[in-house]
């Protein structure tokens, strides 16, 4: 009997030579899941109770701790309870398959003590985190971090009850807890939850996605360089404190999707996974593909059943006993190309099924898409890859490897391309319209103009690459000059085109709505350890005699639109007008309009758009006085087509001619009344 053609390859021909590879990585998922699920009870879940199962658990009777560590030949828990003494009390049993255990009185410990594991092994010992710790603290005089107790009498009891998030389209708020206050010090998690979470609420967002949550010892790192898989960082506050923010969240009816790092870790020996019990691949390869040249970091063998098994149970507490609503992946074409993706041209097919890629790794990803969503089936899980591997937010059962989303990153390299390589005479409207909506069909994204990837120091934002030096002296109201200007309005431009082109979902980082100024910069020893880059300037936005409002009141009325049309994100793009000669774009989704004149100098009276016949009415205008324009256009009049006179063939009976004035450098949204 044929075997049936799997989905993503039915969708796309030019996938079929390749089909033999589709059909051997899907079967490889298949059965592993199949092994996995067969191990623990029958299902995937159950497999992923690990959490449960290892690290310090308070009982009824007392405490129990455990710890894999095949390679060890003693354990010892030292910390506050014994004076850091290896007490043989505190000694840990060996089990089977290199589990270790120690099983103590409620006297032996209490919450808030701090504590670490002491490892012996062949040849060497040392002190180290465990593993499946849920809480690491820093000293701040050594620095040095340590395990945590925590197990308070009164711990958090979520109150918001079962969540949904909101899909159609998907507004998500990138932001990080510690830089997301104007202060120059570290921000906390009760901060961001009374003073952050309105303003993303006011702004039209249905979404945040947090950075740095799992525990990582470098702050500048920006949370990439993890050492405590299963702990919050505690430099941000207390389990307790993040949990209050994610119920607070659900309240005010905002998604939380956690950025969570499973692409690689920290090389650590003291913090991390890198020695945990003298076998350096525990948890991770060997030999030269062990370390990651780039990053610095160390690459997880997911062709281990046991490191399947800890990332698993990772994706699986964090839903659990936080009430994350998904994850966004990092690091995804780092983990499935043997060369990380470097030097890769990724220009055919060809280049995803070379023999170049991991295939462990890809089932990894498929095998975490699934667990994830047999959790939460409305789980929101968003894979941050770059080289377009086919199938990636494609559903499991088509062969692809089932995520929700995935970050469409060849838009804001776009941009920046765009911005510094042409002059605002040359940019075409047919370019711009085919890079926003260049994407499979079978595949929903995240699109975005800028992330935290293009604030960081060494890149720019859009504002800053638009308006530079000008932004620290001609930002006052009254006070702008034509660069500034200019920036305000290709500002507003650029961001509602990429918006109003969205494929499922969009993506602001925190204060890009405003355009704020500057970079990210965390304290390093190169800038004297300062956190006046490593914040966010909300002050900017709140005053009204700066230019930043405007930006930030029209990113509101931007999201504003896009959510006054239902399920946006399904309704096509339909392409209106591309003319270059004039730099004038426009396409409809439902009832909406968008108009868009990218020349900086001309100006059109009574320009023809061949749209469905109607009443249009203005809805939003980026030249409007209340967002920084000249108010060149009368918005309160009403637009009515009139009909084609017969040069209409190419055309459906019922369209007609739109006249509208479209001045330079303006866009502007228009809803089609019945």
């Amino acid at each position: 009997m044929r075997q049936k053609t799997l989905g993503i390859v039915r969708r796309d021909p030019w996938l079929k030579p390749y089909e033999a590879a589709i059909v051997g990585r899907h079967a490889h998922y298949v059965g592993r899941r199949a092994a996995l699920a067969a191990s623990a009870g029958g299902s995937l879940s159950q497999f992923a109770d690990g959490y449960l199962y290892f690290g310090l658990h308070r009982t009824a009777s007392g405490w129990v701790f455990r710890e894999w560590a095949p390679n060890a030949t003693e354990i010892y828990l030292v910390g506050d309870f014994n004076g850091w003494q290896e007490l043989a009390i505190y000694r840990l049993q060996r089990l089977e398959n290199g589990v270790w255990e120690l099983q103590l009185p409620l006297s032996g410990m209490k919450h808030g003590d701090l504590y670490k594991m002491k490892v012996y092994w062949d040849g060497g010992c040392g002190e180290r985190m465990p593993a499946w710790c849920r809480r690491a603290v820093q000293d701040e005089q050594t620095a040095v971090f340590s395990a945590q107790v925590w197990q308070p009498d009164e711990p958090y009891r979520f109150t918001a009850g079962a969540f949904r998030p909101k899909r159609h389209p998907l507004l998500i708020y990138e932001c990080h807890i510690g830089m997301a206050q104007d202060a120059e010090r570290v921000g906390t998690y009760e901060e961001f939850r009374t003073a952050v979470l309105p303003r993303v609420v006011r702004a039209g967002y249905n979404a945040i996605q947090i950075m740095a949550i799992q525990e990582h010892p470098y702050y500048g790192s920006f949370g990439y360089h993890v050492s405590n898989f299963f702990a919050p960082s505690s430099r941000f506050g207390t389990p307790d404190e993040l949990k209050h923010l994610i119920d607070d969240a659900h309240r005010m009816g905002l998604a939380v999707i956690m950025d969570l790092v499973h692409s690689h870790a920290v090389k650590n020996e003291n913090e991390g996974l890198g020695n945990l019990a003298g076998d350096p691949s525990q948890y991770f390869l060997s030999g030269p593909r062990r370390l990651h040249n780039q990053w610095d970091s160390l690459c997880f063998d997911y062709g281990k059943d046991e490191v399947i098994h800890f990332l698993l149970s990772n994706c699986k507490y964090w839903l659990e006993e936080y009430r994350f609503d998904g994850f966004r992946f990092d690091g995804v074409t780092s983990m499935i190309y043997y060369s990380h993706g470097l030097g890769e041209a990724f220009t055919s097919y060809d280049d995803y099924f070379n023999g170049h890629q991991d295939d462990e790794a890809l089932c990894y990803l498929a095998l975490a898409n699934d667990l994830v969503h047999e959790v939460n089936p409305q789980a929101i899980t968003i894979a941050e890859e770059v080289s377009g591997m086919p199938g990636l937010a494609s559903p499991l059962k088509d062969g692809g490897y089932g995520f929700d989303y995935r970050m469409a990153m060849n838009v804001p390299d776009y941009w920046i391309k765009l911005i510094k390589e042409q002059r605002d005479e040359d940019w075409h409207p047919s370019s711009i319209l085919y890079e926003l909506t260049n994407r499979r069909s079978d595949e929903h994204t995240v699109t975005y103009c800028e992330s935290h990837d293009q604030a960081l120091v060494g890149d720019k934002t859009i504002a800053f690459r638009l308006m530079d030096a000008d932004m620290y002296w001609h930002l006052r109201r009254g006070d702008e000059n034509d660069t500034v200007r200019r920036g305000l309005a290709l500002h507003k431009m650029i961001r509602l085109v990429t918006c109003a082109t969205l494929n499922g979902a969009y993506l602001n980082f925190m204060g890009n709505e405003f355009g704020h100024p500057e970079w990210i910069d965390f304290p390093r020893e190169g800038n004297g350890w300062s956190y006046h880059y490593a914040r966010r300037q909300w002050h900017l936005a709140d005053d009204p005699s700066l230019c930043y409002q405007w930006l930030a009141d029209f990113d509101r009325a931007m999201l504003s639109q896009l959510t006054s049309v239902r399920q946006i994100d399904k309704t096509p793009v339909a392409g209106v007008c591309q003319h270059d000669g004039d730099q004038v774009l426009a396409f409809m989704r439902g009832d909406l309009l968008f108009v868009f004149n990218f020349s900086p100098t001309r100006s059109f009276t009574d320009y023809g758009l061949v749209v469905p016949a109607g009443k249009y009415t203005v809805q939003l205008d980026s030249d409007a006085a209340q967002y920084g324009g000249f108010s060149r256009a009368d918005d309160s009049v009403d637009h009515f087509t009139v009909p084609l006179d017969g040069d209409g063939a190419d055309h459906a009976a019922s369209d007609g001619r739109l006249m509208l004035y479209l001045p330079a450098r303006t866009a502007m949204v228009l809803r089609r009344e019945d």
